[in-house]
């Protein structure tokens, strides 16, 4: 297991590093950041996001974190409940219940536009993505960090991804391998 007190050590080293902040040293490339973890401790990633965010905030730092679970909750309740998806799946199967949902929560029509209002209503100088694990399979890894390249673009966004990422590709739980993704840099990789 990974020491997490000191994953999280280096974390604020290097987002809060003045560099980070302005994106510099990138080459060119989006500023994407894969923070990778063992999905067997989540409980503790969790409480040491929010921890994080705490002392970034007690440094300047503001940080947005957009949690993707509760965004899709919020986003479902809005367009007709919870309760009505349940019963999707319960009269007309499993298959009808996931088709349903991803219609209703379309990537390019619905997600990223509600995230890109979320972000352009925030004056944060970092982004945060965080329950990657729990839409899945609803919503895949590889889709929705395409798809945030083009309205997380002005502060540095870190995706917190409960599995491996080698800089090319992403493996969800340390067991299902994703589409290859390069456009993100390994933020454990980086130098404090």
């Amino acid at each position: 297991m990974e020491n997490i007190s000191r994953k999280f050590d280096h974390l604020f080293k290097v987002i809060s590093k003045k560099g980070f902040l302005n994106k510099e040293s990138l080459g060119g490339e989006i500023p994407f950041f894969i923070s990778p973890y063992n999905a067997k401790q989540e409980i503790q990633i969790r409480e040491s996001i929010g921890l994080l965010k705490n002392k970034l905030s007690n440094h300047g730092i503001e940080v947005l974190e957009i949690n993707l679970f509760d965004l899709i909750c919020e986003l479902l309740e809005s367009s007709g409940g919870l309760e009505r998806m349940y019963m999707v799946e319960r009269k007309k199967g499993s298959q009808k219940f996931l088709r349903a949902l991803q219609s209703s929560l379309n990537i390019h029509e619905v997600l990223v536009p509600k995230i890109k209002e979320i972000i352009d209503s925030s004056n944060s100088k970092v982004y945060f993505l965080t329950g990657i694990g729990l839409v899945f399979p609803f919503i895949r890894s590889h889709n929705i960090l395409n798809n945030l390249q083009s309205v997380a673009k002005e502060s540095p966004t870190v995706a917190f991804f409960p599995g491996d990422y080698n800089g090319h590709t992403l493996n969800l739980f340390g067991l299902l391998k994703d589409d290859n993704y390069y456009r993100a840099f390994n933020i454990e990789k980086i130098e404090a």
